[in-house]
Parts: structure tokens; C-alpha cells; sequence
């Protein structure tokens, strides 16, 4: 588990030199932590561990909350998405911020490997597909809201 976090801290310290947005990173240690909650910071990341008994959703809510000010929030946690959401903050799922993270921090090896491949092969069945104008789906203002989030980072 140790090794995972390490890996997780570093990925957010190289994201942190391509993008200056404050990053905060809190990991439970209700079972095995400490009597008090450890704060440190690496690279530019702050990095908190939750005291003993408590757990890291919980501290995450008690700083949205207690810092009113337009979080991204990243957890696949529904109850902390429905508690940034009530809080004026915007909930990223933690899929859809890995991927965007190693794009930015991968971005620089692919873009040398795409100036050499070809963007587009066009498939001979393509001809057979009707034109659409365009999708119905209209996404929520919560989708917007998310997608406006992703944007930023």
C-alpha cells in the first residue's frame, strides 16, 4: 500500500511542475496512524494522513467545508461527491483525474510519437454510414460542471 501511495505522490509531484494548482492529497490512517493527524508536504504536494480513528473521507469533508471555496474534489466516493456538490465544490471521479493527470504529465513523449503517425485511417465501411448532425444527448449542468473541472486541470 506504502509503494502505491509513493507512486501517487510522485505522479502529483510531476503534474504539479506542468500545472501550478495547489494539489492536497489525504490518505487514511484511522487503523495504523497516528494519535494526530500528520501533515507534510513533498514537491509542492501537501500530503495528509488522517489520525487515528479517523477516517480520510472525513477529513476531506471538514476542509471542503471548512475553506469555502470552489474545490475540485477527487474521489469516486459518492458520499464525498454528493458532499461537494452541497458544498459548492465539484466532485471528479478519481478515474477520470489519473487519466487526465498522466496525459499531462505523459504529454510530452506523445506528442514527439504523434508528429510521426497518422491521425486517421479512413475504413472502407465508412462510406456506408449515414451522416449524423450531431449527438441529442444534452449533457446535465453537473456534466458541464465536471467537464468545465477537467478543462481547468
Amino acid at each position: 500500500m506504502e509503494k502505491a501511495r509513493h507512486g501517487l505522490i510522485e505522479i502529483l509531484i510531476e503534474y504539479k511542475l506542468k500545472r501550478s494548482h495547489d494539489i492536497t492529497v489525504v490518505f487514511d490512517g484511522h487503523k495504523s496512524g497516528a494519535a494526530a493527524e500528520n501533515v507534510s508536504a513533498r514537491g509542492g504536494v501537501k500530503i495528509i494522513y488522517s489520525k487515528l480513528g479517523e477516517r480520510a473521507d472525513d477529513v476531506i469533508k471538514r476542509i471542503v467545508s471548512a475553506q469555502r471555496k470552489e474545490w475540485i474534489v477527487v474521489s469516486s466516493d459518492r458520499d464525498i461527491a454528493n458532499h461537494a456538490w452541497h458544498v459548492n465544490s465539484i466532485p471528479v471521479s478519481s478515474e477520470k483525474f489519473y487519466e487526465r493527470v498522466l496525459g499531462i504529465v505523459k504529454k510530452d513523449l506523445s506528442d514527439k510519437t504523434a508528429e510521426n503517425s497518422p491521425r486517421y485511417f479512413k475504413d472502407e465501411d465508412d462510406e456506408c454510414l449515414p451522416d449524423y448532425k450531431g449527438s441529442a444527448y444534452q449533457p446535465s449542468k453537473k456534466d458541464k460542471l465536471i467537464k468545465k473541472a477537467l478543462a481547468k486541470l
